[in-house]
């Protein structure tokens, strides 16, 4: 089964969608019974760093999550502020302190001649294939107007170009995480969380 851990910042009702759609065993959950004996943990969200952070720790589930994630290695899937925050720190609106599972920090999309939000369809240039197999069309949705800067550059499984390539995607051992909303972006993130769920079952 996989937890899509409700957290109080949205986006859940879709994400379970989709995976009702691909026949994906999923329950939308807070209970820490139920998210310590699923299989995979999904964390999605849409707002600001800060207010995630703050909903996970006045739960308790920011100490739950790092505990199943960093030490018992549970699979883990993030999606847009759920790939954020991750991060050791956000930006929005306020320095805040992250999970802090992967160095790095989310920063502003400052660039010239951009719009932000970065808000609509973009193509995602692949480093790393392992999810991303069998997928012609790499056009994902993506709405955001902070962005990941990861430390270690190597662990970047995608990159979108918005006045500068930015990260898409990160792959580090069991944790993958997405700025884009594969959910949102029709066939190209399906068979991405297809790809996914039949890795991580594997």
């Amino acid at each position: 089964m996989v937890a899509i851990v409700d957290y109080g910042m949205g986006n859940v009702a879709s994400v379970k969608k989709a995976l009702n759609f691909l026949k994906v065993d999923n329950k939308i959950t807070n209970d820490f019974d139920e998210i310590n004996e699923s299989d995979s943990i999904l964390l999605p969200g849409v707002g600001s760093f800060s207010q995630g952070m703050q909903n996970l720790k006045s739960s308790g589930l920011d100490a739950l999550l790092s505990d199943l994630v960093l030490d018992k290695k549970k699979h883990f899937l993030g999606i847009c502020l759920g790939m954020q925050l991750v991060a050791q720190k956000g930006y929005e609106p306020d320095a805040t302190e992250g999970l802090g599972w992967i160095s790095g920090e989310v920063i502003p999309i400052d660039f010239k001649e951009v719009r932000v939000p970065h808000m609509g369809w973009n193509n995602v240039q692949i480093l790393n294939y392992t999810y991303f197999k069998e997928i012609s069309n790499l056009d994902y949705y993506f709405i955001h107007s902070y962005h990941f800067v990861p430390e270690d550059k190597s662990i970047i499984a995608a990159t979108v170009n918005y006045g500068e390539d930015i990260v898409a995607a990160i792959q580090k051992d069991n944790i993958f995480v997405a700025q884009f909303h594969p959910e949102k972006s029709q066939n190209a993130g399906i068979q991405l969380l297809k790809n996914y769920f039949n890795y991580v079952k594997s």
